[in-house]
């Protein structure tokens, strides 16, 4: 950007600032690009005049826009970005917050400038300019909706590895999906935690809703197993179908140190037998002639 464009464009924002906030906010709610389901006009008009302002006093620096100078715009171009990322706009509805800018911009150039080829000059290095800083906003945006997009995933992985208790002592871990190693990380946390916070002895977890085992399944079912027998507590393995037994099997890995069960009210046999508790039926109900499986403390 050359000295003359600096000074003009300076001056003009200086001189302007408040006309082309106006106009620049007009174009912006005319816009289908502003997506006012999203972003409401006061939030919108601060954004704009913070960015206008920052924007102005750059501009007058002379200094190029990677420079400390350029860092105030920057921060406001990152912090709009990010908050339009979660906002749930599009990059390119993000990155037009900087381009309308340059339809009320270019209008004040043309009636500054009479003469055509300094006008050309002129537009032609403020819209340069604008197309750094829009640039700039696209990144912004991708780099905040990924961090995101990570933070939903790992939210949802924690919310898919739920540890609940079947019985006093007693855990159940459902698996449903893969098994890589980073919700192997998740469950093995998951399940640590509340082996603590409740001081089971038995964890149960049960793999019916995994579509495949291989081995670097079985090897991660392996550690968390092994982890939480570090904490005191034996694992049970439930959901073990015929295709999976004979997986295993093929793949040659040893799981002779582990209860596996079929199906996860098995396992939970096994576990309240390790308990000392065995289930009986109760009385029939009066009123429906029902019967309720009750544990009891066996003699």
């Amino acid at each position: 950007m050359t000295q003359l464009t600096t000074m003009l464009l300076g001056e003009i924002l200086r001189q302007h600032q408040q006309d082309l906030l106006s106009e620049w906010m007009q174009l912006q709610l005319e816009s289908a690009a502003t997506r006012r389901d999203l972003i409401s006009e006061s939030e919108l008009r601060q954004q704009s005049r913070d960015f206008l302002s920052a924007f102005a006093v750059a501009v007058m620096s002379g200094d190029r826009i990677e420079g400390p100078a350029w860092a105030p715009v920057r921060e406001v171009v990152s912090r709009v970005s990010e908050s339009r990322a979660r906002q749930g706009f599009l990059a390119s509805e993000t990155a037009t917050f900087i381009f309308s800018l340059k339809q009320p911009l270019f209008s004040r150039l043309q009636t500054t400038l009479p003469d055509a080829a300094a006008l050309a000059r002129e537009i032609w290095a403020s819209s340069a300019l604008l197309d750094k800083l829009g640039l700039y906003a696209t990144e912004a945006y991708q780099k905040s909706r990924d961090e995101v997009i990570l933070r939903q995933q790992h939210e949802m992985l924690e919310l898919s590895t739920p540890v609940v208790t079947l019985f006093e002592g007693v855990l159940a871990l459902p698996l449903i999906g893969t098994l890589d190693s980073e919700r192997t990380q998740i469950v093995m946390e998951n399940l640590l935690q509340r082996i603590v916070e409740t001081g089971s002895s038995i964890a149960i977890l049960d793999i019916t809703g995994v579509p495949t085992v291989d081995t670097l399944v079985a090897q991660h079912l392996l550690k968390t197993i092994a982890a939480a027998r570090l904490m005191g507590a034996d694992c049970i393995i439930s959901g073990i179908r015929p295709q999976i037994a004979q997986t295993i099997v093929h793949l040659g890995v040893d799981l002779n140190t582990v209860t596996t069960k079929a199906t996860l009210a098995d396992a939970l046999n096994v576990a309240l037998r390790r308990r000392g508790l065995t289930v009986t039926k109760g009385a029939a109900a009066a009123s429906t002639g029902a019967a309720s499986p009750q544990p009891s403390s066996t003699v």
